[in-house]
C-alpha cells in the first residue's frame, strides 16, 4: 500500500482528523497558538508517545552552525529513546548562544514536568527567524496549552503549528502488515518551503509508527529512507541550521515487520513528504524530477543530477518554459562523474532533446505547461541511477524569501 499525502485547511479552526502523526496508535498530539507568530496562527506543536515502547531515532543537519534545539536533541536521543517532541515555529533559536541553549533546556524541562517525564527524553525542534531569542513567556505558555489539549486525533493541528512560510501542512500515512498478519501504520508530518538542500534531513519532520521495533532498527531504517528521499530533495542549494527528522515507535500494534518491508513503507512516507516540500517550495511553478541513469556508480548518478538541480540557469529556463538541454549538459560537465561528453542523452518530459551529446529531437516538442517536469540524463557509463527532486526558480522566489529563516 502506498503512502497517502494528507492535508487540511490552511486557515481557520476545527482542524482535526486521524491523519499524519496520530494515524499510528499510541500517539497524541496538539497544535496551539502561543503568540510566537505575528499571524496569530498555531505555533507550538507537541507529539507524545504513550508507549509501551519509547524507541526512537533521529537524523540532523550537517550544517556546522547547528541550532540549540539540534544540539539538545542530538544528545537526548542518543540513548535510542524519546517520549515526546515539543516543536515551535516563529523562531529558530539558532545562533543564540548560551541563552538560546538554556531556553531549549527550559522548554524540555517544562514539557517533561507537565507530562511526568524526564527532560532527557524530550526532544525539541524550532523553526523561524535565525538570530533572535525566543519569547520564553509565550513559548512556555504554549507548552502548557498544548499539554492541556493533547489528543489522538490532532495530527493536523500539529502539522499546522510547525508551518512558517509553508502555504499548506504536509502529512502522509502508510499502512502495512507483518508476516503474522498484524497491521501497523507509519505517519509523518513535515514543514519546509525553502532552505531545502540538506545533509541527512530536510527542515522539521516527525515520523511515528505503532510497529514494535527497537531503536537500532529504527535508526537503520531512518537513515536508509532519508538517504533516498530528504537527502535528494534540493530546492535552492541552501542547508538549514535546524534540519531534524525524528522517528518514534510506540509498539502498540505488536507488529514486527521485516526490516526491508519497514524501510520500504518508511521510504514511501518520507518520499511523499519530500515531494510535498518541493511542491510548496517558495515561488515555484514547476516540480522537477531529475534522474540520472546508466551511471558508473550511485554517487555519480546523484552528483550529476544534483548539479543540474542546483543550476540557476536551468531552473530559470524551466520557469520560462524553455527546455534548454544545453544548461543540463553544462551542469553535468562540472562534475567528476564518469562519462564521455559525446555519449550523453537528455530527455525532457519524454522528448529526447539531446542525443550523443548533440542535437536530438526538436525542443519545441517538449510541453512544459504541466507543473510536473521530468529530466532524464543517460550517461551510458554503467547501470546505476538516482533521482534528485527540485523546483524551478521564479520571480516570486526573492519576494517569498525576503523574510525567510530556517
Amino acid at each position: 500500500m502506498s503512502a497517502e499525502p494528507t492535508t487540511g485547511p490552511t486557515t481557520g479552526g476545527g482542524i482535526s482528523g486521524i491523519t499524519g502523526i496520530t494515524a499510528p496508535a499510541g500517539f497524541r498530539a496538539a497544535g496551539v497558538a502561543a503568540g510566537l507568530k505575528d499571524s496569530g496562527g498555531r505555533d507550538v506543536a507537541l507529539v507524545v508517545n504513550d508507549g509501551p515502547s519509547k524507541a526512537a531515532a533521529a537524523v540532523f543537519t550537517r550544517n556546522r552552525v547547528a541550532a540549540a534545539p539540534v544540539l539538545w536533541s542530538r544528545q537526548a536521543v542518543s540513548d535510542g529513546r524519546a517520549d515526546a517532541v515539543i516543536l515551535n515555529s516563529g523562531g529558530a533559536n539558532a545562533c543564540t548562544g548560551t541563552e538560546g541553549f538554556r531556553n531549549t533546556h527550559t522548554t524540555a524541562e517544562q514539557t517533561a514536568e507537565l507530562l511526568g517525564l524526564s527532560a532527557s527524553d524530550v526532544l525539541v525542534c524550532s523553526t523561524g527567524l535565525i538570530g533572535a531569542q525566543l519569547p520564553m513567556d509565550k513559548l512556555l505558555s504554549g507548552v502548557r496549552a498544548a499539554v492541556d489539549v493533547l489528543s489522538d486525533d490532532a495530527g493536523a493541528d500539529a502539522a499546522h503549528a510547525i508551518m512558517t512560510t509553508d502555504t499548506v501542512p504536509k502529512q502522509a500515512v502508510f499502512a502495512g502488515t507483518d508476516s503474522a498478519g498484524r497491521t501497523y501504520r507509519i505517519g509523518g508530518m513535515a514543514k519546509g518551503a525553502g532552505m531545502l538542500a540538506p545533509g541527512l534531513a530536510t527542515m522539521l519532520v516527525v515520523l511515528t509508527t505503532d510497529a514494535d521495533l527497537p531503536a537500532p532498527a529504527l535508526d537503520s531504517a531512518l537513515r536508509a529512507a532519508t538517504a533516498v528521499t530528504f537527502d535528494r530533495t534540493d530546492s535552492d542549494g541552501c542547508m538549514s541550521t535546524n534540519d531534524t527528522v525524528i522517528l518514534m515507535a510506540s509498539g502498540v500494534s505488536g507488529a514486527a515487520p521485516a526490516a526491508v518491508d519497514f524501510v520500504d513503507g518508511l521510504t514511501e512516507v518520507c518520499l511523499s513528504l519530500a515531494q510535498q516540500l518541493i511542491t510548496d517550495a517558495e515561488g515555484a511553478s514547476h516540480d522537477i524530477a531529475i534522474t540520472t541513469v546508466n551511471a558508473a556508480t550511485v554517487a555519480d548518478a546523484e552528483t550529476a543530477a544534483r548539479a543540474v538541480a542546483r543550476s540557476n540557469l536551468f531552473k530559470t529556463a524551466i520557469f520560462g518554459n524553455d527546455p534548454n538541454w544545453g544548461r543540463v549538459l553544462s551542469a553535468v560537465g562540472t562534475t567528476d562523474a564518469a562519462f564521455e561528453p559525446d555519449r550523453i542523452d537528455v530527455t525532457i518530459n519524454g522528448v529526447q532533446v539531446c542525443r550523443n551529446g548533440g542535437i536530438g529531437d526538436p525542443r519545441e516538442n517538449v510541453d512544459l505547461a504541466p507543473r510536473a517536469v521530468s529530466v532524464e540524463i543517460d550517461l551510458h557509463a554503467g547501470s546505476e541511477s538516482a533521482t534528485i527532486w527540485t523546483n524551478d526558480l521564479t520571480t516570486d522566489y526573492v519576494h517569498e524569501n525576503s523574510a525567510y529563516s530556517s
